[in-house]
């Protein structure tokens, strides 16, 4: 029998197009997130046949087993979590479903492989310690990993939390520890593939970053040149908030952009200045760039409707669909 997978916070189907990445034999058998906007994303991509609009807390192991699910991909709430938030934990509401969750996996006999993800900082969390308790009790290996995508040749930093876990046949490397690196890959850890590569040809005037912001936050931007290899986290704020949400484009090289910053220094007649920054092109990445780097295929499309607020939250609270698929491929390696 083929994989079934459960997709469980499935948002706008990261999971799934990673699933798809691993080229394993089998199908998604259900998808589930309370997110309206992200479940007519996933709709757009997969048909609605998969997608339930649903409450993860009224999972069942009775639901589990009638799919015969012998996999779950989840990426549950990062916010109890984050460096940003108030970090309560499984004392936030946001934890319950996951809490529902490890209640539920000891029951699920079906249940062979799981994958999780979760925001750099989960691994201090009561909610991991939950989470691994869940998994000893139904007689699962697992391993924890902290990797970034930059580690595969995607030129974007995002840190994230991984647990894969199997039963029946421990993995051919050690645990007892969290990798930082993964196992069998010999990078060094920077992409090669450069930013130029992934930018879209022609991009219309209204990614271009506003003069109010040009003005007053242009120093704490993250500015990325075409030929450089790297990009920051984006976040769901991103375009909302300046600093710390991803990083901006300029099609200049790093040389002539150091030289314009220089001649900024020099003067403090607000409209030279302005004239400046113009020179810079600085705009934000589009939907469609950010989607790259997090590894989304070509065939990956948003509704009409969806309006590019929505895309960048959206985004933002997905995963990067190639280090995903490759732990897949590492969490299922006894099928081949």
């Amino acid at each position: 029998m083929g994989l079934r997978v459960l997709e469980l916070f499935s948002g706008i189907g990261g999971m799934h197009y990673a699933f798809k990445y691993a080229q394993l034999q089998g199908e998604v058998v259900g998808a589930m997130d309370v997110n309206t906007v992200a479940n007519a994303v996933y709709a757009h991509n997969f048909g609605l046949k998969t997608v339930k609009t649903r409450n993860i807390q009224s999972l069942s192991e009775k639901e589990v087993t009638k799919l015969n699910a012998n996999m779950i991909l989840m990426s549950p709430p990062c916010q109890p979590h984050t460096r940003q938030g108030l970090q309560k934990d499984t004392e936030d509401r946001r934890s319950d479903a996951l809490t529902h969750l490890c209640g539920l996996i000891p029951e699920c006999k079906s249940l062979q492989y799981i994958l999780m993800e979760n925001v750099k900082g989960f691994e201090c969390s009561q909610a991991r310690n939950q989470f691994v308790e869940a998994l000893e009790k139904a007689e699962f290996y697992w391993r924890e990993f902290i990797l970034t995508p930059t580690q595969f040749n995607v030129p974007n930093t995002r840190h994230r939390y991984y647990c894969i876990a199997r039963k029946h046949q421990d993995f051919l490397f050690p645990g007892g520890k969290i990798w930082e690196d993964f196992p069998g890959f010999n990078e060094d850890g920077q992409a090669s593939t450069k930013i130029g590569e992934i930018i879209e040809p022609h991009v219309g005037s209204e990614f271009l970053v506003p003069n109010d912001v040009l003005t007053k936050r242009v120093l704490v931007m993250d500015i990325i040149h075409p030929t450089q290899s790297r990009s920051m986290c984006f976040t769901k704020g991103y375009t909302h908030y300046t600093e710390g949400t991803g990083s901006a484009y300029t099609p200049l090289s790093e040389e002539e952009s150091h030289r314009i910053f220089k001649l900024l220094e020099e003067t403090e007649d607000l409209e030279v200045r302005l004239d400046l920054l113009h020179q810079i092109k600085l705009r934000y990445f589009t939907p469609r760039e950010v989607a790259r780097l997090m590894s989304f295929p070509e065939e990956f499309t948003f509704p009409d409707e969806t309006t590019n607020r929505q895309k960048y939250r959206l985004l933002g609270n997905s995963i990067n669909v190639k280090v995903v698929g490759e732990l897949i491929k590492l969490l299922t390696t006894i099928l081949k």
